[in-house]
């Protein structure tokens, strides 16, 4: 098993042109496993971790009622926002500026095979960021992703996530607010939940800024410790 994971910093970049390099790298692992199942050639998979910041972008999951995004083609033009219909699970949901989104591309057979433990590791290592800095999050029974005072009236969502999966390989991931426009998630009904908020890092915090790189180093520490991984830093321009 290789449970060596290459992190990429991709940086501010196109959600398309991100999709696109994910299912680059998707299909490379694949098709390793694929030749080791034929042939019994050894290969050692690879396994990535992406980290990536985009432009304002609504994407709905192949489970996602279009009628959850509350803007047409105009408007969303006017707010200089683009929506694709992607491969992930969940509904709709919102990526731009000031959120930090990762996607870990693993053979979780280099690790488990277990794609419910897998989603609540993403879950968790998220938990513990959040409460390095005071922040006291939790799971949602039934609801993917990282929230603040569940079982209240005041129940907001912190970081949303979504995945795929084949033979498994994953693919796509989590996107956590950390210095997010808010206003954004007010043209959609985000991951097809009305009754519940959303919320940023900044604003429970009551800061203007937190520092995005801080996060991003909490983050592959739990990841590495959850997943018993040996993270290798690599800058790319992919």
């Amino acid at each position: 098993m290789n449970k060596k994971i290459e992190i990429q910093e991709l940086g501010h970049k196109d959600y398309k042109e991100t999709w696109d390099y994910q299912e680059e790298l998707f299909k490379g692992i694949l098709d390793t496993k694929i030749k080791n199942r034929r042939e019994d050639a050894g290969l050692v998979t690879p396994n990535y971790f992406l980290f990536v910041e985009h432009p304002h972008v609504y994407t709905l999951g192949k489970s996602g009622d279009i009628s959850n995004l509350l803007l047409n083609e105009q408007q969303l033009k006017d707010k200089g926002a683009t929506f694709y219909k992607i491969n992930r699970g969940g509904d709709i949901t919102y990526h731009g500026p000031g959120q930090i989104v990762g996607y870990p591309i693993l053979d979780l057979d280099n690790f488990f095979t277990d794609i419910h433990k897998y989603l609540r590791f993403l879950e968790e290592m998220v938990i513990r960021t959040l409460g390095e800095y005071g922040i006291s999050a939790t799971r949602s029974e039934g609801e993917t992703g990282v929230w603040l005072d569940v079982g209240t009236p005041f129940a907001r969502k912190i970081c949303a996530m979504g995945v795929r999966a084949s033979r498994w390989v994953t693919m796509h991931g989590f996107a956590l607010n950390v210095n997010a426009d808010l206003g954004y998630f007010d043209n959609i009904i985000p991951c097809g939940i009305n009754d519940k908020a959303v919320t940023s890092l900044h604003v429970e915090l009551g800061l203007e800024k937190v520092d995005e790189e801080e996060v991003k180093e909490k983050l592959l520490r739990h990841f590495a410790i959850l997943f018993e991984a040996e993270l290798v830093k690599e800058k790319t321009e992919a």
